[in-house]
């Protein structure tokens, strides 16, 4: 499984690199995306969503797992 750190960088970083992970993503795969803020955390799920994708978040030690 690929992952995404986006842990320490600003919007719109996170959902840049989200949006181009996800482009690259075989039909099934998965892939987390690291961050720490709830705002890069919004801004990655509506993304997300918008891309027609879902996504599940955990609440980690150093911010959240989508």
């Amino acid at each position: 499984m690929k992952t995404v750190d986006a842990r320490g960088l600003s919007c719109p970083e996170p959902v840049i690199r989200a949006r181009l992970a996800i482009a690259e993503l075989a039909q099934g795969e998965q892939i987390d995306v690291l961050v720490e803020t709830v705002t890069s955390r919004e801004n990655v799920l509506r993304t997300v969503a918008s891309m027609k994708c879902t996504a599940e978040v955990k609440e980690t030690e150093e911010g959240f797992c989508l």
